[in-house]
């Protein structure tokens, strides 16, 4: 079986745009520190894998309070 170079670095720059995408979502949501969470997706996205376990570990994590949503 041969393994097609364009079709994996299409995959890996699909899945980099997906879960840098999701990343930043799921930062805005569920951390205070969004830069940083992205940038760790855009890096994990490399890995496919890796980056799908981060994507993960963030969609269970519990929302950040938004303290000034409630003062308005």
């Amino acid at each position: 079986m041969d393994i097609n170079a364009t079709i994996l670095g299409q995959f890996i720059f699909i899945s980099m745009i997906v879960i840098t995408g999701l990343s930043y979502y799921l930062g805005k949501r569920k951390t205070q520190n969004v830069k940083p969470t992205t940038f760790i997706g855009f890096l994990l996205s490399f890995m496919p894998p890796l980056g799908l376990i981060f994507v993960a570990v963030l969609a269970l994590k519990n929302d950040v309070s938004n303290n000034n949503a409630s003062n308005v």
